[in-house]
């Protein structure tokens, strides 16, 4: 039995043991690639550490620290609070609120991870308060940030733009960003439905009859309440929501300084959240005791080992491998499809970039006979590769567990990774249908 096999086995074994036994999924996966990297890649042991996530470490702790005193000192839930009167109540708005910020901010050029450390957070507050499923609301935020990086400017799309050119292979760009922000827009709207949608605007539209009846009756009205609104249905805006005092106005324009630094400078989210973490703590000191212990330690630990371990295939070249094999199938569209598959069995647990550059390269050899269409080819590929990143091994994916309330995260978790693996399946099977059998060149 070959190296690589034996690295694939091992991976799909980590998987069954942790969902048997109950022991943290990335512990498992760091023995195995400490296991598998020495005894079966030969390699030393601070090769095997190489592959670790360290920024992905960063940014999980860095953002994860920061709102956990922004949540302790009360600033998250006055941003929730405005965020309703924004919306005047109608709570079932708000996580298509959140995909089309998150879909503006990253086809404008900021990073998917920087755009999900920003929202997320907030999006998660807000679905706790107002009682929406948080995997709804975290499918919202990272199809949203998926689909926005595909335009011409955004970081996919510029990456997978750049490759076909390199390539000299046609392309699209407009193909490419339309289909991956309706794929995205599409999954969300299959996530919102499956996980309560019909039920929050029932309770709108339950809402907004009650306000009008009791309006006529003289009763308050959706404009009546503290700030002009109601909260969305359950009951009115609550009076007694913190209002902005000085720790939370410097809360405030501590988050300011990280979204300006993350999306307009390009400055590391996990450093830049950290920095202003500490800041606050030096500050108010008082408000920060036991802030450190809200840090998802036990996401970071399951996400930093599992990376650990695909890195150390990708390292090893067992991806390529696959690839290889692949592209030695006679069938094109059969190619073409296990070429999908790879990549987003891949991208569920390592970086959408290193995917995106690594894999459309791989399809240029019978893309150039011309037997398989290129524009739909790299379009199914890119979909296929960067939708699978609501999966909770993947940045984005881990930022929703990680600001998931701690008595429902191992619930949030299994489920973004049933519907992150059936995405897998999925997404390529569908792209293939729509976008390569039909031959769109």
């Amino acid at each position: 039995m070959s190296a690589e096999i034996i690295a694939l086995v091992v991976l799909v074994l980590v998987f069954l043991v942790a969902t048997i036994r109950s022991i943290n999924m990335g512990a498992l996966a760091l023995v195995a690639a400490f296991v598998v990297g020495t005894s079966v890649f030969g390699v030393e042991v601070d090769d095997v550490l190489g592959g670790f996530p360290a920024n992905l470490f960063v940014i999980l702790v860095g953002v994860t620290y920061l709102f956990a005193l922004a949540k302790t000192n009360g600033t998250v839930d006055w941003i929730v609070h405005r965020a309703v009167v924004a919306v005047r109540g109608r709570v079932a708005l708000m996580p298509w609120v959140m995909f089309a910020v998150c879909a503006a901010i990253t086809a404008i050029g900021a990073a998917s991870p920087a755009a999900v450390a920003i929202v997320a957070p907030v999006a998660m507050g807000f679905a706790a308060r107002y009682r929406i499923h948080p995997v709804m609301m975290g499918l919202m935020v990272v199809q949203g940030s998926t689909g926005g990086s595909f335009s011409p400017i955004g970081i996919f799309g510029a990456i997978t733009n750049g490759v076909v050119d390199q390539s000299d292979l046609p392309g699209n760009a407009a193909v490419l960003f339309g289909g991956a922000l309706g794929a995205c827009a599409l999954i969300s709207l299959v996530g919102f439905l499956a996980f309560g949608g019909t039920k929050l605007l029932q309770r709108d539209r339950q809402s907004f009859r009650t306000a009008v009846m009791s309006r006529a009756g003289g009763g308050p009205g959706p404009g009546d309440g503290p700030d002009g609104d109601t909260d969305g249905g359950d009951h009115p805006v609550d009076d007694a929501l913190p209002r902005l005092d000085a720790q939370r106005s410097l809360t405030l324009i501590g988050l300011l300084v990280l979204a300006v630094g993350a999306l307009v400078f390009d400055l590391d989210i996990g450093f830049l959240a950290l920095a202003v973490a500490v800041v606050l703590t030096l500050i108010f000191p008082s408000a920060a005791r036991g802030a450190v212990d809200k840090i998802s330690w036990g996401t970071v630990l399951l996400v930093g080992g599992i990376v650990t371990y695909v890195a150390l295939l990708q390292d090893q070249g067992t991806v390529k491998w696959l690839g290889d094999g692949v592209a030695e199938v006679g069938a094109p569209l059969l190619a073409a499809l296990l070429i999908c598959l790879i990549g987003a069995v891949v991208s569920a647990f390592a970086s959408t970039t290193g995917i995106l550059g690594a894999l459309i390269p791989l399809a240029v050899p019978f893309l150039q006979t011309g037997q398989v269409g290129a524009v739909g080819m790299v379009t199914a590929l890119a979909i296929s590769s960067s939708v699978v990143d609501c999966s909770p091994f993947s940045t984005n994916g881990a930022l929703i567990v990680a600001n998931a309330d701690v008595a429902i995260r191992d619930d949030v978790f299994k489920r973004l990774m049933t519907w992150g693996m059936t995405i897998v399946v999925a997404a390529p099977l569908l792209c293939w249908l729509v976008l390569i059998v039909p031959g769109l060149s």
